[in-house]
C-alpha cells in the first residue's frame, strides 16, 4: 500500500504547478503524504526522503533527471506528460494508471541502466549513471574525432574517426542514438547501442551489444578539438586525450509505472506515424 510520494516537478513545462498542485489534492484525500520537489529545468540538488512512488511531471527530460536520482533507492516511477513526444513520459490519465499499480494490475517495466566513469592517469576523475545515452564529441566547433573502442579491456573492436559516439541503452534507442541512425530496441531488453555520429568510414555501422560487456573508449592523442562527454544529454564533463570512458550495465533498473506493454508500441505508431490510417487521412509530408 502507497504511504509516501514525491512529486518531481519540472517548473519549465506549462502547468506543471497546476498538475501538482491537483496530483497532491488527489492523493492526499487517500491518506497519502505528499512531498512536493519542484525545480526548473535540472535539479541541482537530489531530493533526500524514502518514498513509495514518484510522480515525474514534464517530459523526457524530467523522467531521465528523476530516474537517475530515484533508481539507486528503488522508487518506482510514474512519468506524466507535460512535454511534447514523451517516448517515456506518456502517461496522461494519471490517477487511472495509478489506481491499476497500486491494485496489481499493472507490472513494472524494468529498464536498464548504464554506469560511466572516466580515469585519467590511472584516476577515476568522474562517475555517472544514465538511463538513455552516453555520448562522446568535439565540445567546439564540429570537427572529426579520434576514439579507439574496445570491449572488457582485452578486446580491441575499432577505432573511429568520427563527429561523436553514442552509447545508449534500449530505452534511448528512440532518442539521439535513432536520429543518427541507430535501431529501435526494446526499452525491457538489456543491450548497448554503439552508434558512431557521421562516421568518416561508411563501414562504421550501428552495433548492438549484451549490456553485460563493458565498452572501453579511449580519447585518441592529438586531437584537433576538444572533446566532451554528455550524459542523458544533461551532464557534460570535458575529456582530455588518453582519458579512458567505461560504460558498463548499472546494478540498478529504472523503474517506471506505464499504462501495459502496449502504451510503448502505441506510442511508436502515432510518434513515429507507422499507422497506415495516418497516411490515408494525409497526415504526413508529401
Amino acid at each position: 500500500m502507497v504511504k509516501s510520494v514525491v512529486l518531481f516537478v519540472n517548473l519549465h513545462k506549462k502547468n506543471a504547478a497546476q498538475t501538482a498542485s491537483l496530483i497532491r489534492g488527489e492523493l492526499e484525500k487517500r491518506s497519502i503524504a505528499v512531498t512536493v520537489f519542484s525545480f526548473e529545468g535540472k535539479p541541482e540538488q537530489p531530493p533526500v526522503g524514502k518514498w513509495d512512488v514518484a510522480f515525474s511531471l514534464g517530459g523526457d527530460g524530467t523522467v531521465l533527471s528523476a530516474a537517475r536520482c530515484l533508481a539507486p533507492m528503488g522508487v518506482p516511477i510514474l512519468p506524466v506528460n507535460l512535454g511534447t513526444l514523451g517516448f517515456i513520459a506518456e502517461v496522461d490519465d494519471w490517477l487511472d494508471v495509478f489506481l491499476r499499480w497500486e491494485k496489481g494490475e499493472i507490472k513494472l517495466s524494468k529498464r536498464c541502466m548504464f554506469e560511466i566513469s572516466v580515469e585519467r592517469a590511472s584516476k577515476t576523475v568522474m562517475r555517472n549513471v544514465c538511463l538513455n545515452d552516453a555520448v562522446i564529441s568535439a565540445s567546439g566547433i564540429a570537427r572529426l574525432i579520434n576514439l579507439d573502442v574496445h570491449i572488457n579491456s582485452e578486446t580491441a573492436l575499432g577505432s573511429y574517426r568520427c563527429d561523436g559516439l553514442i552509447v545508449a541503452t534500449p530505452t534511448g534507442s528512440t532518442a539521439y542514438s535513432m536520429a543518427a541512425g541507430g535501431p529501435i530496441v526494446d526499452p525491457e531488453m538489456e543491450a548497448m547501442i554503439l552508434n558512431p555520429i557521421c562516421p568518416f568510414s561508411l563501414s562504421n555501422r550501428p552495433f548492438v551489444l549484451p549490456s553485460l560487456q563493458t565498452l572501453v573508449i579511449t580519447v585518441a592523442n592529438e586531437q584537433r578539438s576538444g572533446v566532451l562527454l554528455t550524459v542523458d544529454g544533461q551532464d557534460t564533463f570535458g575529456l582530455e586525450c588518453a582519458d579512458r570512458v567505461f560504460i558498463k550495465q548499472s546494478p540498478h533498473r529504472a523503474e517506471m509505472i506505464f499504462n501495459g506493454r502496449d502504451a510503448y508500441y502505441s506510442a511508436l505508431r502515432d510518434k513515429l506515424f507507422w499507422s497506415s490510417s495516418h497516411f490515408r487521412s494525409g497526415g504526413a509530408d508529401a
